[in-house]
């Protein structure tokens, strides 16, 4: 009756439009009343003060920070350069450039939305002037930016670690290691589901090639179509039928057949010799020289993970530490390396990791208080002595549990999540034999793909809204993508040693 009343209130919040995080709150005192009177209210804040005053949490707004300094400072555009240089020669070359940017931002703001929104700017024009369909181009851009919550270092690992510490010892470092195999897992699923979606060109039935510069200078015919299969062509130009251009915000860098940068805004592209026709494979001729040109400028921003990682495993500070020391040097690096974050926009950076921290830290708050109730009011033990009361079989409850995160993840963040069935889950799966690094990564993966996982994934969102385009045609797209990533899901689900080999081999425990 309890657990019925708490959830069920849930999701009647849920369905009336009110926020998550309220109904979360909301549900818990509603529980808590009809149970045990209104003076179990006092309980409330004395149970959800601590939960975010802990001090694991800290590295969360450190994290924070460090990310969205990255964002102010163009580590982004030149992850994508030095991407572009090195991978965009080859076919699919921008698929994986979008897949390899994600990645090693993921490693830089440990958020999926917030990779998404780096990213999405310069990439989804890039691949629609590539010749994907938007649909597909935004697709592509929100399965990557999940990995944001699984590539090391992970907001959602370090909540994982804190609520699931009273069930079984678990350290925020081991779960970190343990991310990187299953993110590299994930990245490949995405380039695969990748190499089966049609470029424009294909549509028509034609070959997807590179022009030369002597086509480009020849005004060689160039199509782009529509999402409504139109087609407009021009000599050398980089025009996109239909609403394909305009989803650039802001300075998109793109390569011509050149080898040099051509600049984009607002979804334009300058035209002439050495255009990038719209549907072909980007072809990149810059020499070792540029390369390593682009290597260089990129090195601050690569040498974040190497030394949280780095620092982490080598004992020289702790994950919190480790979010203290991203943060500065993120600062130094825009402030005196980049110069591209002035003193002046400090005040604004900070202001808005205060306030997404805020918007992490109330939702810990109240997920905290509804944990609380599962717990006290005995709903976890009695919802674990049902499931195993049908089935002890370990495979049979890691599906049904991969099904239920499935479906909650695309209505839920993983945050909310966590604390919402960390206490009924976790118990169960140790009750199997499943070690606690296996379940966090396999939870943390599963909640991961909800956030692209339609109706409610926040990364659609983002996404969408950086490509202008209808959220209905985003969700068409993201089908081969979905699949892929499940696939994968199942892999790391069914094979532990996929997340323990590395943290093993590593040492860290």
């Amino acid at each position: 009756m309890i657990a019925l009343l708490l959830f069920g209130s849930f999701f009647l919040f849920l369905g009336l439009g009110i926020p998550v995080a309220f109904a979360l709150g909301l549900s818990a005192v509603v529980t808590l009343v009809t149970t045990d009177g209104v003076q179990v209210l006092d309980v409330v804040p004395s149970v959800m003060f601590p939960s975010m005053s802990s001090g694991t949490l800290l590295a969360i707004p450190f994290f924070v920070l460090a990310g969205i300094v990255m964002q102010y400072t163009g580590i982004s555009q030149r992850l994508v350069d030095l991407a572009f240089l090195i991978f965009g020669r080859f076919s699919h070359g921008l698929a994986a450039v979008t897949i390899i940017s994600a990645f090693f931002f993921s490693a830089i703001s440990g958020s999926g939305p917030a990779t998404v929104a780096a990213i999405g700017a310069i990439l989804i024009p890039a691949l629609v002037r590539n010749g994907y369909q938007k649909k597909h181009a935004v697709s592509l851009v929100a399965a990557s930016g999940s990995m944001g919550i699984v590539v090391p270092p992970s907001i959602a690992f370090i909540i994982f670690a804190v609520v699931a510490a009273e069930f079984g010892s678990i350290s925020i470092s081991r779960l970190f290691i343990a991310g990187i195999v299953p993110g590299i897992i994930m990245a490949a699923a995405f380039f695969i589901a990748a190499l089966f979606v049609p470029r424009v060109r294909e549509l028509a039935g034609l070959p997807v090639k590179a022009k030369t510069g002597a086509e480009a200078v020849a005004g060689s015919a160039s199509a782009g179509a529509s999402e409504s299969g139109s087609v407009g062509s021009g000599p050398g130009s980089a025009g996109n039928g239909g609403s394909g251009d305009g989803a650039a915000a802001g300075r998109t860098q793109l390569l011509t057949t050149n080898g040099k940068a051509a600049s984009a805004s607002s979804g334009s592209v300058g035209s002439g010799v050495g255009s990038v026709d719209p549907t072909a494979t980007v072809d990149v001729d810059g020499g070792f020289g540029e390369v390593l040109t682009a290597l260089v400028k990129a090195i601050p921003g690569l040498l974040i993970p190497v030394i949280i990682l780095g620092g982490i495993y080598g004992g020289i500070f702790t994950p919190t530490e480790a979010g203290a020391v991203a943060s500065v040097y993120a600062l130094v690096v825009g402030v005196f390396v980049y110069r591209e974050l002035s003193w002046k926009d400090l005040p604004k950076v900070f202001l808005e990791s205060g306030v997404s921290t805020a918007v992490i830290m109330f939702i810990v708050g109240v997920a905290s208080l509804f944990s609380y109730v599962i717990t006290v009011e005995g709903v976890a033990d009695r919802i674990s002595t049902a499931v195993l009361g049908v089935t002890d079989n370990k495979y049979l409850i890691l599906a049904a549990i991969t099904i239920i995160l499935l479906i909650v993840g695309a209505f839920v963040d993983a945050i909310s999540a966590f604390y919402l069935f960390i206490p009924i889950l976790v118990p169960i799966l140790i009750g199997v034999g499943v070690d606690m690094t296996t379940i966090g990564v396999f939870m943390t993966v599963n909640l991961a793909i909800g956030l692209f996982t339609p109706p409610v994934g926040l990364n659609l969102y983002v996404g969408a809204g950086i490509g202008k385009v209808r959220l209905e045609e985003v969700v068409r797209g993201i089908m081969p993508f979905l699949i892929c990533a499940i696939i994968a899901l199942l892999l790391i689900t069914y094979i532990p040693a996929i997340s323990n080999w590395l943290p093993d081999l590593l040492g860290v425990g």
